[in-house]
């Protein structure tokens, strides 16, 4: 079915199912519950997990696959932004041609930087990937003001010379983007008992853009292609001893994962026409190689559960102050309640890079293989038990000798 084997139709399902029931996934805890703070069902969260999650797929198509681990694919992330932006700026306000441009001009992008970079491999090839983003943060942050609105950033303008559409709405205000009409910002809110579930066209447009992005990532690691680039990570050596070149591979692989990129750029500013500088910066390229170890590198979902777990606990973990530990704490004497906030306050706010730190540790330390690997040693847990009880059932009905 849609040329999937069994197994990756299986996940391909588990994938779509949590699209779909994501608002309620997210919103476990009822409102005005202590726990309540750990919801994370509202638009904003749930798009930034699917657009880091399609970024960070990318981005596993180049390191997964081939095993060539770039340190600055956020150029591409935040040219795609940019292209976007002026697209909406100079042609229109729905969200399709602004993805379209972002994926082309972050395409083009990755052939020029991939084409330099692949001429080298391991750290040296790190390193170029790393100085190119850089190079192109430092443009962007200063010497292409006029294009890229400098340290403020390039957002639209009630003067924008827009040709299809509006410069400004009838009340005076920017035009929101929209989809054929429907305005990405839009939500619908349901009220259920003590739970408030918040359902988003803006989430809803970009849960359908990862389900193509995803298939088609499926349909690309169980291809021919995928062999080859597997070909190129395993000894890059001996597959130019066959007399095939492994450079055209890599650099596809390359601009394939830049267009990725892109593609994510331009979702954000689908559900926010703003693009600036930071989200080019050395950090955001270090980011989405943590989301893919975390998940577990070379897997299909593995980038997207490593993106969920990083974006949920900046979300997340960074709002919670002082004033909540202690209302979560109160019940306990105060002094032994001033003792406990004062260990947890540092893991929290603004120290959840702590806590990530030692999720991240972790991960590596006993998993080596990610989140994926952890789920597969679970799964294996049950097969073996339910091997051992179907083994133990099989004994006791065996006839014993003489009977």
């Amino acid at each position: 079915m849609l040329g999937l084997n069994k197994a990756d139709l299986r996940l391909y399902v588990i994938v779509l199912g949590l699209l779909i029931f994501a608002p309620f996934i997210m919103n476990p805890f009822p409102e005005g519950s202590g726990l309540a703070q750990f919801n994370g069902g509202y638009p904003d969260l749930l798009q930034k997990l699917v657009i880091f999650g399609i970024f960070a797929v990318g981005f596993n198509i180049l390191f997964g696959l081939t095993g060539y681990l770039s340190f600055g694919h956020a150029a591409f992330l935040g040219v795609g932004s940019y292209a976007g932006v002026w697209m909406m700026k100079l042609l229109t306000m729905n969200v399709i041609p602004a993805l379209i441009v972002s994926v082309l001009v972050a395409g083009l992008l990755s052939v020029v930087i991939g084409y330099v970079s692949l001429r080298r491999s391991g750290i040296y090839f790190s390193i170029l990937t790393l100085a190119f983003a850089q190079m192109c943060y430092s443009l962007a942050y200063s010497v292409l003001t006029p294009i890229t609105g400098g340290e403020t950033g390039l957002t639209l303008s009630l003067n924008d010379p827009r040709v299809l559409g509006a410069s400004q709405t009838a009340e005076g205000n920017i035009p929101a983007p929209h989809f054929f009409g429907l305005e990405m910002s839009s939500s619908a809110t349901w009220e259920l008992g003590a739970w408030s579930f918040t359902f988003n066209i803006g989430y809803y447009f970009c849960a359908i853009v990862m389900a193509v992005a995803f298939y088609l990532a499926i349909r690309l690691f169980r291809s021919p292609f995928g062999l080859m680039l597997r070909a190129v990570k395993s000894n890059n050596s001996r597959m130019t001893y066959t007399g095939l070149n492994p450079r055209p591979y890599a650099l596809a692989a390359f601009v394939i994962s830049g267009m990725y990129a892109g593609l994510a750029g331009g979702l954000m500013v689908a559900m926010d026409p703003l693009a600036g500088a930071e989200r080019m910066i050395w950090t955001a390229s270090g980011e989405v190689v943590l989301m893919a170890i975390l998940g577990g590198v070379g897997t299909l979902i593995g980038p997207i559960l490593g993106a969920g777990v990083i974006k949920y606990l900046e979300s997340i973990i960074s709002t919670i102050n002082s004033t909540i530990l202690h209302q979560w704490f109160a019940f306990l004497p105060d002094g032994l309640e001033n003792f406990v906030v004062a260990v947890i306050y540092p893991f929290v706010g603004k120290g959840w890079h702590l806590t990530l730190g030692i999720v991240f540790m972790l991960v590596v330390i006993f998993l080596p293989g990610g989140i994926v690997e952890g789920g597969k040693r679970i799964a294996n847990l049950f097969r073996r038990k339910r091997a051992d009880d179907s083994a133990q059932g099989s004994a006791s009905a065996a006839p014993k000798p003489g009977e």
